[in-house]
């Protein structure tokens, strides 16, 4: 059995006391106003009622003063022995510890001091904390702790409430800017019986109804290109995605993703949208399109992003053309002859396509700070994508690079199912060499594409990560508001 402190005991003491007043834990409360709302009220307003959980006060022998605090504001009440009456003050006194709700009735003044208050004439206990707040003014400081409670942190961190505010704000915004320009939101499945959409380790589950093994989704791609070849113009799910992979401060293993599609467009009118889309998020949530990440200022409103030509960079890193070597040894071996890499940092990458994403990720990646569009791909790295008409060693992709961290990936879809059941075969090949990561075939997803699709151009971008940059959070878990943790022992 939990033991319990000091506090905790005297809390649960008062706990029985309040229980022969009033109800500790009382079934509703009408407010007038939030309290962001009531700070905005001219003094003299009278009957305002509000509500909030207490983080500061100051009791005194006639006269007490108050902080109280809800998700989006936080303000000062007064509460007078001679206004509420010897007997509700004295219950105040005895009673009400930081970390409990209260309800308060009044008038809205302004102390000389400029706090906006409320004078209180009649209050309500509207729950009782078990448990006393860390030291007060100072927040949650433990980084697990934080991350295991994270109630508390909201409770007691502003920054960690404004990030979670404009995550709040950042879904909002994203729904509004894609319906305005005409696409739909639509749901696929979370259970799949074929890993496909990404090169990913998937988790595998067992339906029990239909006695099937299946795996959860690493990418919502497939299903949401189903829907244009059904006749969705355009079309966009927010989407919990899960990978069996390793964990750092920039992937978790349940993570949330968006993915758009559009007929009829190429990857270049999606770099059009989506530069004219982030600008615009960025420029909702932080009231300018220039933010500031781990030291480093970033300016989204350029109206010309750098540009990386994606097979010319890495060639020019490698001295020759990665185009012309299908065999991982050998790509292996002419990698190592450049002295950049060792064979044992190149150990573990199985298949063509893990060599070169390894050396991009080392040798470019790692250096781009600004916002930089990356472009013209390999096509040996996305099955999905659809294959440059001048040479089809590549494929018509890009990515939107900052501070190292990628922030989206486009490209304009493959719909030549001839070619796509090629592309699988492939996959199935670099499987038995190894490659875990590698899509499985669909048949579904092929006989969605041999009924027919028009031109797609589809973008996909975590937002956790994209959360990360734009209020300069280290950790992908301090974006997430319940990241999953190790139990402790």
């Amino acid at each position: 059995m939990k033991q319990l402190s000091e506090q905790e005991i005297i809390r649960r003491e008062k706990l029985k006391t309040i229980s022969e007043v009033t109800n500790p834990y009382p079934e509703k409360y009408e407010r007038t106003h939030a309290l962001k709302e009531a700070r905005l009220l001219s003094d003299d307003t009278k009957d305002v009622s509000i509500a909030g959980r207490i983080v500061f006060m100051r009791k005194m022998g006639k006269l007490s003063f108050v902080r109280i605090r809800d998700l989006e504001g936080d303000m000062q009440l007064e509460i007078k022995i001679d206004v509420v009456g010897e007997d509700k003050y004295s219950f105040f006194k005895s009673s009400f510890d930081t970390g409990d709700f209260i309800g308060a009735k009044g008038e809205i003044f302004t102390t000389q001091t400029g706090e906006k208050t409320l004078r209180v004439y009649e209050f309500t206990f509207l729950g009782k904390s078990l448990r006393p707040l860390p030291e007060k003014f100072h927040g949650l400081q433990d980084t697990e702790l934080k991350y295991r409670e994270r109630f508390t942190d909201l409770i007691t961190n502003e920054s960690s409430r404004n990030v979670f505010l404009g995550r709040s704000k950042l879904y909002a915004f994203i729904h509004k800017y894609l319906n305005e320009h005409g696409f739909l939101e639509v749901e696929t499945p979370i259970l799949q019986t074929a890993v496909c959409g990404a090169s990913a380790r998937p988790f595998y589950t067992h339906h029990n109804a239909l006695d099937l093994d299946c795996n959860l989704r690493i990418a919502p791609e497939t299903y949401l290109k189903q829907c244009i070849a059904a006749g969705f113009d355009k079309v966009y799910e927010v989407a919990k995605c899960f990978r069996n992979e390793g964990m750092d401060t920039e992937h978790l293993q349940e993570f949330t993703q968006i993915e758009w599609y559009a007929a009829y467009w190429n990857y270049e009118d999606n770099i059009k949208f989506y530069t004219n889309f982030i600008k615009a998020l960025i420029l909702e949530l932080k009231g300018s399109t220039t933010i500031e990440y781990q030291g480093h200022t970033l300016d989204f409103g350029k109206d010309n992003w750098n540009m990386i030509n994606y097979c010319e960079e890495i060639n020019k890193i490698l001295g020759f053309d990665i185009l012309e070597v299908n065999d991982a040894n050998t790509l292996k071996e002419k990698i190592t002859n450049t002295n950049l890499f060792t064979m044992a940092e190149l150990e573990d990458y199985k298949s063509v396509s893990q060599i070169i994403d390894f050396v991009y990720k080392k040798k470019i990646r790692e250096n781009i700070i600004e916002p930089t569009i990356i472009y013209n791909y390999p096509a040996v790295l996305i099955p999905l994508a659809r294959r440059n008409d001048s040479d089809e060693r590549r494929i018509d992709v890009f990515q939107v690079v900052a501070c190292g961290t990628e922030l989206c990936k486009a490209y304009s879809e493959l719909v030549n199912p001839e070619i796509q059941r090629h592309n699988f075969e492939e996959q199935l090949k670099a499987k038995e060499q190894g490659d875990e990561e590698t899509m499985e075939l669909d048949e579904t997803f092929l006989t969605a594409m041999e009924q027919g699709m028009p031109p797609i151009s589809g973008l996909g971008f975590g937002i956790d990560r994209l959360m990360m940059l734009i209020y300069d959070m280290p950790s992908i878990r301090d974006v997430v508001l319940f990241p999953l943790m190790k139990p402790l022992d």
